[in-house]
């Protein structure tokens, strides 16, 4: 695995959460909390990354990830690039790494790939120039490092301490690449009950969530949680004969007003989107008073900035 911290701790690429030290995370964290703003409220500025230029190179569609990591590098002053697959070399023929050395002789400092190849930014990590910064955006089924930042900042603000909490994270945890970077921040960060929540069919390999408690009965696993995080049905990486009923499926599985009940009374609700309303989770906890799902989108930008602060500006000690 290609090395994520330079010798002096700090982070030069975001692969995965996977193995990155506590301290690491926190720092993370205490940086993106830094950067949220209420909503109604200017949002958070800074030019510690002017004349720096960041490409988001998205091989799968993408709104929220893609827009708030553009968002956070504008609002510390960067240069963004746009790049989607269907419009890029990569259809003529050419592979991701003749287009990063295209965009790296163009003074390009930091790629932000999204691919649904496994594998693809941990090769380009280890082939860019040692001054270039490498974040995954989503790789295949694996790794959503910032997703999982996100998720964890969202808690910490409405849980402060995150050791003793009860964490159900609920539905395709087998697809998730959400769920996995969840998995690795929270334990990371001290959260010991950790729920995987689903149908024998979508639970992940054992190996994946070593110690993980797992439910197939869905009333078991939100009985007195603090934290439900409900999962998308991730269509895209399944054969069409293994896809849920929809219908079937919420009735078995979709969280409603009744089922948040099981929870305890200050329980929050959270879904990484995009939402199938009616299918892993009704409209009326969506909208409701207990879910953060807007509050995770808002960190979104919060956390990009963060990490790109520190993958970018760390060079030269700003």
């Amino acid at each position: 695995m290609t090395e994520q911290l330079r010798p002096d701790g700090s982070l030069r690429h975001l692969l995965t959460l996977e193995g990155l030290p506590r301290p690491v995370l926190e720092r993370l964290l205490e940086r993106a909390q830094g950067f949220v703003r209420p909503l109604g409220a200017a949002a958070a500025q800074s030019q510690a990354l002017a004349g720096r230029t960041v490409a988001n190179l998205f091989t799968e569609p993408s709104t929220r990830t893609r827009v708030s990591f553009e968002l956070a590098a504008k609002r510390l002053g960067a240069q963004v690039v746009n790049l989607e697959v269907q419009l890029s070399s990569r259809v003529k023929g050419e592979s991701m790494l003749d287009t990063i050395y295209t965009l790296e002789a163009l003074h390009v400092d930091a790629f932000v790939i999204r691919d649904a190849e496994v594998g693809v930014p941990g090769l380009v990590a280890a082939n860019v120039a040692p001054h270039v910064a490498v974040l995954s955006a989503g790789e295949a089924h694996l790794a959503h490092p910032t997703q999982g930042l996100l998720d964890a900042l969202t808690i910490q603000q409405k849980k402060p301490r995150l050791s003793g909490l009860a964490v159900a994270i609920v539905g395709d945890l087998r697809h998730s690449r959400v769920a996995r970077s969840a998995w690795h921040a929270l334990r990371t960060l001290g959260v010991s009950d950790v729920r995987l929540v689903g149908p024998p069919a979508l639970q992940p390999p054992d190996e994946e969530f070593p110690g993980g408690t797992r439910y197939t009965d869905l009333a078991a696993g939100l009985e007195a949680a603090d934290v439900i995080m409900m999962l998308r049905i991730q269509k895209e990486r399944m054969a069409e004969a293994d896809l849920p009923e929809a219908r079937r499926y919420f009735a078995a599985w979709g969280l409603t007003p009744e089922r948040l009940r099981l929870a305890r009374p200050d329980a929050i609700v959270m879904h990484p989107q995009p939402m199938n309303r009616g299918i892993e989770i009704a409209s009326e906890v969506a909208d409701g008073p207990q879910s953060v799902i807007r509050d995770q989108v808002r960190n979104g930008v919060a956390v990009r900035m963060a990490v790109l602060a520190e993958v970018l500006a760390a060079r030269e000690g700003a």
